[in-house]
């Protein structure tokens, strides 16, 4: 059984979402990044890329990108994606990306995004942007710019909630359910790409079949090393 109450109302999500793009500007700025690529791991991960793309006034379209398959837990936490084609609008070698998602969680979503972002080429760096962080990693993996930050009991999931309005929830979750945190969609008939109990299939999701180059314990922004990680669907 699910037990999850909301934690950020629509409001608050908001009001991290402006300050992760006012931290963001700052990131690019002392990087001397001018025209970052933004990417964002579906669902929640699109949701708050987006958001982010309009603050910052971004003239290049945005990116998304689908894991399903390429996290290396996928047949431990049982999941049942189906699969979306990544959209990425330009080739992403010697880019500078902006990674999107909605909750960091274990670090798996953002390492299988890595895995993807590098089967499509080679970006000169990433710029790893989370809505909500917590404690509780299992891998090294740190963001650049995180809107809000929670402590959570053993047991305890931060979920987002939209695509209107976002919001995110905590609580505890059935252990034979996702095993991280994951969006959902808050009309579960809207969307095609939703499991019967209106899960979107996207944040911490699975991968024992896709295959990354590079190393997997690099830093998220240390492109030349090869992808590490990162959830969405709370996110990894």
């Amino acid at each position: 059984m699910t037990s999850m109450h909301t934690w950020q109302s629509a409001d608050e999500v908001d009001t991290a979402i402006g300050q992760m793009a006012d931290q963001l500007g700052t990131v690019l700025a002392a990087r001397a990044i001018d025209r970052p690529l933004m990417v964002g791991i579906h669902s929640g991960g699109v949701w708050v890329a987006e958001r982010l793309h309009q603050r910052l006034g971004l003239q290049e379209p945005m990116g998304q990108l689908d894991i399903s398959f390429y996290r290396d837990d996928f047949t431990r936490i049982g999941t049942h994606p189906q699969v979306r084609p990544s959209d990425l609008p330009v080739p992403v070698d010697d880019r500078h990306i902006v990674l999107v998602d909605d909750v960091l969680q274990t670090g798996r979503t953002i390492r299988a995004a890595l895995n993807v972002l590098f089967d499509y080429g080679r970006p000169a760096s990433v710029v790893l942007a989370i809505l909500a962080g917590r404690d509780g990693r299992e891998l090294p993996i740190e963001p650049d710019v995180v809107g809000l930050y929670a402590e959570l009991e053993p047991g305890e999931q931060i979920k987002l909630t939209g695509p209107e309005p976002l919001t995110l929830k905590r609580g505890r979750v059935d252990p034979d359910s996702h095993q991280d945190g994951t969006a959902f969609d808050a009309d579960p008939t809207a969307r095609s790409d939703l499991s019967p109990s209106g899960d979107a299939n996207t944040d911490e999701r699975g991968d024992s079949t896709g295959q990354a180059s590079g190393n997997s314990n690099s830093h998220a922004n240390d492109a030349g090393n090869g992808p590490t990680n990162g959830h969405s669907s709370g996110a990894g």
